[in-house]
């Protein structure tokens, strides 16, 4: 394999994998609350659905600054990580928990709105053939709102995907070890590699293209032709 080959492979497939586990840790995490939003009643909720929903409006490089106060090596978490000798920063785990914090809105909004558009009567019949708990939550609600939180987790996918500001703070840019598709074209740019970071803009814009497709026919409420 060629080095222009190599340079343009490395970053896709890390870009993926950062994707992948982001969007894998956001399913469990944004679910869960999207559930527990959707069945809660409070005057807290708003607010708190506000401060999720974060992440689409603050500057990604504002999430990435508090990553780093709070992960780096002397913020609360990070130098209790220190102590056992570990640490997210400028690794591409880093690069996970960044896109996982940037994406979270997509699959969280999503799910909660597929919970809410389901018939309370379903929840109800299913009460009354004595199903209780999880098994209402598994065997009716999570199968009548897959579609909007798979929807929302292939979104999802596409923004952790495209994730720059937040990785750059925290993973860093470093070519072969935390280098993503959007640091890559970043870094061609600088370098004045017009024809490298042209073709990473068109290998990115193709994938995230292919998801919001694959999404926009998972999209709750779509009639199919």
């Amino acid at each position: 394999m060629d080095a222009h080959a190599l340079d343009i492979l490395q970053p896709l497939l890390l870009s993926l994998k950062v994707a992948l586990w982001a969007t894998a840790i956001n399913l469990v995490l944004g679910v869960s609350v999207a559930y527990g939003l959707s069945r809660w009643r409070s005057g807290w909720r708003d607010l708190i659905d506000s401060l999720l929903t974060l992440p689409l409006v603050l500057p990604p490089t504002v999430l990435g600054y508090y990553l780093l106060v709070l992960l780096g090596r002397r913020g609360t978490v990070g130098a209790w990580l220190d102590h056992w000798g570990l640490s997210p920063v400028f690794t591409w785990q880093g690069a996970v928990i960044a896109s996982t914090l940037v994406a979270f809105p997509m699959i969280q909004k999503a799910a909660q709105a597929a919970f809410e558009n389901v018939d309370t009567e379903y929840e109800a019949a299913a009460r009354v053939l004595g199903l209780r708990g999880p098994a209402i939550f598994f065997r009716v609600l999570l199968p009548l709102a897959s579609r909007g939180i798979t929807a929302g987790a292939l979104l999802a996918f596409a923004r952790a995907l495209g994730e720059f500001g937040a990785t750059l703070m925290i993973a860093g840019n470093m070519p072969g070890r935390t280098q993503t598709l959007s640091t890559a074209i970043f870094a061609a740019v600088q370098a004045g590699d017009d024809a490298g970071a042209t073709t990473l803009v068109v290998v990115a814009s193709v994938t995230c293209v292919a998801v919001l497709l694959i999404a926009g026919r998972l999209a709750p409420g779509r009639r199919r032709s």
